[in-house]
């Protein structure tokens, strides 16, 4: 990966389509109600696809699948087809693994596994899609695995775009997404670097009180436009979290071409810009400069 000349590197892209299986068509009213939540109704790409999409924008991006089968029992994009397919495309992806922590032992097993052999960079979490506290005792088997390897986690914190508008919220709770359950995991895995996915609405100084306080947590900025993000947010962006924010756009529910032409809009410091769209992230993934 030549990141001398990327533009930037996008911290969190979805691997939604599989080429090997077929989609969930449990999925199809959760996916109707995204797009309309984000005004997206452009078709969800492949994995090859995104790595295209990226290469011709100049930019890289970490990508990952979710794994929630255990809580909703629709069918996951294999880690082993992203790890594959982002080694085919290592000049533009990043690979994270997602395993659902409800899959106990087994999980940590295929953690290991899928580290390597398959030489997955990270791992995802998505606490109100997988139903559970990110502090629960049941996923620090797999924390375990992966703090030992030095990679980072990231998990959903904040509002869902998913299931927003469905009825009953398409059966999604918010509470499980409170960042505050994240400094308990900060904790108790000092080394496992973490990553706050998204602007923690309504958690948002929550968020960076866990971020601030504790020095292996990072937040990004993915899901929402930057003309939402909250002042408070801007203002520590700014200051004393400068090298600890990442760009994230949340492609593709939100493209990086809204994003960027949205971030140019607020605020933030030159010099801070840099940080934000890509040299936090090469520090914190240990890329080669």
């Amino acid at each position: 990966m030549d990141v001398k000349n990327l533009v930037a590197i996008d911290m969190h892209t979805h691997a939604e389509v599989s080429s090997r299986v077929s989609d969930d068509p449990l999925w199809q009213a959760m996916q109707e109600a995204s797009a309309e939540y984000f005004k997206n109704d452009e078709p969800r790409p492949t994995i090859t696809e995104v790595a295209a999409y990226y290469r011709e924008r100049k930019m890289a991006c970490v990508i990952f699948p979710v794994d929630m089968e255990s809580a909703t029992g629709l069918a996951r994009v294999p880690n082993e087809e992203v790890a594959e397919v982002a080694a085919e495309n290592a000049d533009v992806l990043i690979p994270f693994a997602s395993i659902d922590p409800a899959k106990g032992k087994m999980g940590a097993r295929e953690a290991r596994r899928l580290i390597e052999h398959f030489g997955v960079r990270g791992f995802k979490f998505h606490p109100s899609m997988q139903e559970f506290y990110p502090n629960d005792r049941m996923a620090y088997e797999l924390y375990g695995v992966i703090a030992e390897a030095g990679l980072p986690a990231v998990f959903h914190t904040g509002h869902s775009g998913i299931g927003t508008g469905m009825r009953g919220g398409g059966g999604v709770r918010l509470k499980y997404s409170n960042p505050m359950y994240l400094d308990d995991v900060a904790v108790d895995f000092p080394d496992m670097p973490i990553i706050m996915a998204h602007p923690s609405f309504p958690w948002q100084d929550e968020a960076l009180s866990v971020c601030l306080h504790k020095p292996q947590v990072y937040i990004d900025l993915s899901g929402w436009s930057p003309k939402y993000f909250p002042a408070s947010l801007v203002q520590y962006a700014n200051t004393l979290l400068k090298h600890k924010v990442l760009f994230g756009s949340d492609y593709p529910l939100i493209t990086p071409d809204r994003w960027l032409a949205d971030f140019e809009q607020i605020a933030i410091k030159p010099e801070v810009r840099v940080l934000i769209l890509k040299e936090n992230a090469i520090k914190l993934l240990g890329l080669a400069v």
